[in-house]
């Protein structure tokens, strides 16, 4: 007899997680994200080293039949 209780209380708790908004700190957010990016500009062009790497592969090979 109590499943309709227990039922309509894990909808309301389900409905209340589900619209939940917690608040955001967005100049905390702003501050990690230029961290971030200070981090990966000073760190240099990590792609074009590893593009001289790649690039043999990527050749076709005059070897192929």
């Amino acid at each position: 007899m109590g499943r309709g209780r227990q039922k309509a209380k894990h909808t309301k708790v389900a409905r209340d997680l589900k619209y939940y908004s917690p608040p955001t700190d967005l100049s905390a957010l702003q501050r990690e994200l230029q961290a971030k990016r200070a981090a990966s500009s000073s760190d240099g062009d990590d792609w074009a080293e590893d593009s001289d790497d790649w690039a043999d592969e990527d050749a076709p090979s005059a070897q192929r039949r």
